[in-house]
């Protein structure tokens, strides 16, 4: 039988301390009067979710539009808790770390997994490089990728981690390729209570997925568009219609290509700047994002904004047209560098702010 989000599983375990419904309560207040900023957070997490409430207000982080804030069904969170427990076979007893901020659902839902799985969770400082005890095992983690590339040499010791929120860069995969943990990159958004598919990465424990795989009772389609369409009534009311392109495999696998409303026609070629930046990705040191201009020939020309590099325009240029893998249609027509990109209040890369800074100005 599927528990209840006023439950709170008899195994669950908060920094080493079990705790009851009842006795969080008072862990919580404890941490809104006496906690660091962060623990402040997660202290008023901990009261709305206790609270007789069957709903959160939740904020999303902004990266594909303006933020705002969205009601989840504390039903819906427990579901996702569950989905994720069962494909990574997580269970009573088994060890956590939660690195992230309550502020967003990624943090909360790392809460949620605890109290609803009843795992034995350790809550440390969500920084960009964790500071949590290495020599103890854990099974089970989520990061955003700033924070395991900080960290990669020190996760030896949990099975499984979990890594979103924005792009896993080529430097980073090829860290990951040396690792001993599991590692999956995740799909999905606050509307979907994280995580609906996850793809493994390639580590010395793991062959790579092209494909992200759904969770349990989720399923996708795809419209007119090719992009993906989330089917999951646990989570959601109705169908999920996203601006995602994908190349869908079966009613449980895709492959991702890019953003609907990134794509760039350049003299009638469809180009996909998230999959030319992945090819640009070992040439280039900092970060980096590829955009459509206007051109009076091609429609529009693809151009490359580099936010604060060391190299010249004309050194970037040089390496971009020896680069093997790319096509004609491939390469920047003109380089753009800006100091500093446009980003959300949790450090993602604001894509459409970025252009129209760097561009229109």
């Amino acid at each position: 039988m599927t528990p209840k989000y006023s439950k709170v599983h008899n195994r669950f375990k908060f920094n080493g301390l079990h705790f009851n419904h009842e006795d969080l309560k008072e862990v919580a207040y404890s941490l809104i009067k006496e906690g660091e900023v962060y623990e402040k957070v997660t202290g008023n997490f901990l009261i709305d979710w206790l609270s007789n409430d069957d709903y959160l207000h939740v904020n999303t982080s902004g990266s594909t539009g303006q933020p705002k804030t969205i009601k989840l069904k504390k039903q819906a969170m427990v579901n996702s808790a569950i989905a994720t427990g069962d494909f990574f076979g997580l269970g009573p007893g088994d060890k956590a770390i939660d690195c992230l901020p309550s502020h967003y659902i990624a943090g909360k839902m790392m809460l949620v997994r605890a109290m609803i799985l009843g795992l034995e969770i350790d809550c440390v400082e969500p920084s960009a490089h964790p500071i949590f005890d290495y020599e103890k095992k854990y099974d089970f983690c989520a990061m955003i990728p700033l924070q395991l590339k900080h960290t990669i040499n020190y996760t030896g010791n949990i099975k499984t981690i979990i890594v979103g929120g924005s792009k896993v860069t080529k430097p980073l995969l090829e860290k990951i390729e040396g690792a001993s943990s599991k590692f999956y990159e995740t799909y999905g958004m606050t509307e979907t209570v994280t995580h609906v598919a996850v793809r493994q990465l390639e580590s010395k424990t793991g062959k790579r997925d092209v494909n992200f795989k759904a969770l349990p009772n989720v399923s996708f389609d795809e419209d007119e568009r090719n992009c993906l369409i989330i089917k999951a009534s646990k989570l959601v009311n109705e169908a999920l219609v996203t601006n995602d392109v994908v190349d869908l495999k079966s009613d449980t696998s895709f492959e991702l290509l890019g953003r609907y409303d990134n794509v760039i026609n350049s003299g009638g070629v469809k180009l996909f700047p998230e999959q030319i930046e992945d090819k640009l990705q070992p040439i280039i040191d900092e970060r980096f994002i590829l955009a459509g201009q206007v051109d009076d020939t091609l429609g529009e020309k693809l151009v490359l904004i580099v936010e604060n590099p060391r190299d010249s325009k004309e050194s970037i240029s040089k390496r971009i047209k020896i680069l093997k893998g790319l096509t004609k249609f491939e390469v920047p027509k003109e380089i753009y560098t800006t100091d500093k990109f446009v980003e959300t209040v949790n450090g993602k890369i604001q894509r459409k702010e970025t252009i129209k800074a760097v561009i229109n100005n």
